[in-house]
């Protein structure tokens, strides 16, 4: 291999905590670019660029540096890959058979690991490499059963483990594993069930807060608390409180003074995604810290929702679908539908068919046990496909996430440089004219070749910039769509506040299935 630029990619992470902390601190960052650069010095190799990820685990590529540097590679910004052993580059032996021994060679990119001898421009030690990754992924599993048992017995402990605390909590600054009231946030939390108990619906109570101006719990932990706070559902945008908020919060145990955890949890240590636990397996432990409310009060609050979903499912005048059924023919709205000799509303039937029989419509009808269920999986569906990242790039229709968008700006910035490269070939050509180093003829043939691929570049740019556009303007009508069901992905019931704040309208078809008209979005037919 000809080439010589090479980059220096550096990691540390929590699992190499234990061997720091016990003097050999050749892993530290500082020392493994000292080595490395010692080590490219001497071969040579020419530094282009360094790559460096701190507190990122090397089972994952999706560390940030990581992601720069394949996606650098890809581009052909070096030649060669220097770590300080094979591990540092990843712990994954999916990772090392992917990139080491199928992406990397394709890209003409060499990997060398300084410390364990590992040389992708030697077939010979490709064995090696192998068994290495093999022993770095059982010592990442090995590390991971020792570590989900120690936490395991931590929350039988009541010791708290969540990496952010409950609002209305902070963790206690003489021991991070245990509680304490945040004032401000918890006389909030106070006022959220003393409202719901007084009568206040839960949209209602997240309207009261948004107008008030108060802040929602993710901005206040960024902005007030000062804390390095990530919440996946909730968009740069978001600014108002939002009925699931005010449902997480009534429905929180913390507040009452007990510890629930193990709630949910990771597929396994090769998988970020996460899991939820079935109830027997979450871990509960009472009287852990000091409550925010009394149990007295918690245990009203939950008696008040079940009530109030029993009400407004049975209530005909207040019913959860009341004024968003229709006929999917006549376009009319429906009305209930009972039960022969109970007078109990049982689903809905079509206006026009029940007042004027078979001449103007047909009979559209639906129980009301099958409606709620079909909407309640049509909610949980929309959510899920929304939430899941890989789902959400199979949305072609409205291409929801960033990639695209990410590629028209990588595009946009390579045409740009070409521009740049071109400008200079120009301006250096019309110098060689000047100094007499080409004829008249050769310069107006250089200059009118360099004019010609300024005015394509400057067309292709414009077209990305139009592509740019409109991408902005998609993921902004995701971004909305996005916002209304960031909350439902996990929704057990249906309430009317729910229905009302994601739903135009529910026709019903000739044969019982429905057709819901979401708001933001196009309709979901459910058969």
């Amino acid at each position: 291999m000809n080439g010589n630029r090479a980059v220096l990619y550096l990691r540390l992470s929590k699992e190499d905590a234990d061997k720091v902390s016990k003097g050999d601190d050749s892993a530290s960052i500082k020392n493994q670019r000292l080595l490395l650069t010692d080590y490219a010095l001497a071969h040579q190799f020419q530094i282009v660029k360094i790559y460096s990820d701190d507190d990122e685990s090397g089972l994952y590529d999706d560390r940030p540096d990581f992601e720069k540097m394949m996606t650098d590679a890809k581009l052909g910004e070096f030649d060669i890959i220097i770590a300080k052993t094979q591990s540092r580059f990843s712990r994954n032996m999916e990772h090392i058979e992917r990139y080491l021994h199928h992406d990397l060679p394709n890209l003409g990119i060499r990997f060398i690991g300084v410390v364990d001898g590992v040389d992708t421009d030697i077939d010979s030690n490709k064995k090696s490499r192998q068994i290495n990754g093999l022993v770095n992924e059982w010592y990442c599993e090995d590390l991971s059963k020792n570590i989900r048992s120690s936490f395991r017995i931590k929350m039988q402990n009541g010791q708290f483990l969540g990496s952010s605390c409950p609002y209305g909590y902070r963790k206690d600054p003489k021991n991070h594993n245990h509680l304490v009231i945040d004032p401000y946030a918890a006389e909030i939390v106070r006022r959220i069930y003393k409202m719901y108990v007084s009568g206040y619906g839960k949209t209602k109570i997240a309207a009261t807060l948004s107008t008030e101006g108060i802040l929602i719990p993710t901005r206040y932990k960024r902005e007030v608390l000062g804390e390095n706070y990530y919440n996946s559902k909730a968009l740069p945008t978001t600014r108002h409180w939002s009925y699931q908020t005010i449902h997480t919060i009534l429905n929180n145990e913390t507040y009452a003074g007990h510890l629930v955890q193990n709630k949910v949890n990771t597929f396994s240590y090769k998988d970020k995604k996460k899991k939820a636990m079935p109830k027997e397996k979450w871990i509960t432990v009472r009287n852990t810290h000091e409550a925010i409310i009394d149990q007295e009060l918690f245990e009203l609050a939950q008696k008040l929702q079940k009530t109030r979903s029993r009400t407004l499912d049975q209530t005909e005048e207040n019913g959860i679908f009341s004024g968003l059924m229709y006929c999917a023919d006549c376009k009319h709205a429906m009305v209930r539908k009972y039960a022969r000799n109970r007078g109990e509303a049982i689903g809905f039937i079509c206006r026009t068919y029940k007042t004027y029989g078979k001449q103007f419509c047909t009979s559209h009808s639906i129980h009301i046990k099958e409606l709620q269920e079909a909407l309640l999986a049509s909610v949980r569906e929309e959510a899920r496909s929304i939430l899941g990242e890989e789902e959400i790039r199979e949305l072609s229709d409205i291409q929801s996430d960033t990639e695209n968008a990410d590629s028209f700006a990588m595009m946009f910035e390579k045409v740009q440089k070409r521009k740049e490269r071109v400008l200079l070939h120009r301006q250096k050509t019309y110098e060689n004219f000047v100094e007499e180093l080409i004829t008249k003829e050769e310069y107006l043939e250089y200059k009118n070749r360099y004019e010609r691929e300024l005015e394509e570049l400057e067309k292709h740019q414009s077209l990305l910039l139009e592509q740019m556009k409109l991408q902005k303007e998609e993921n902004g009508k995701f971004d909305a769509w996005v916002e209304s069901f960031k909350d439902y992905i996990n929704i057990e019931e249906l309430t009317r506040d729910v229905v009302l704040e994601l739903i135009d309208k529910i026709e019903v078809n000739c044969d019982s299935s429905i057709t819901i008209y979401y708001k933001f979005f196009h309709p979901q037919s459910d058969s």
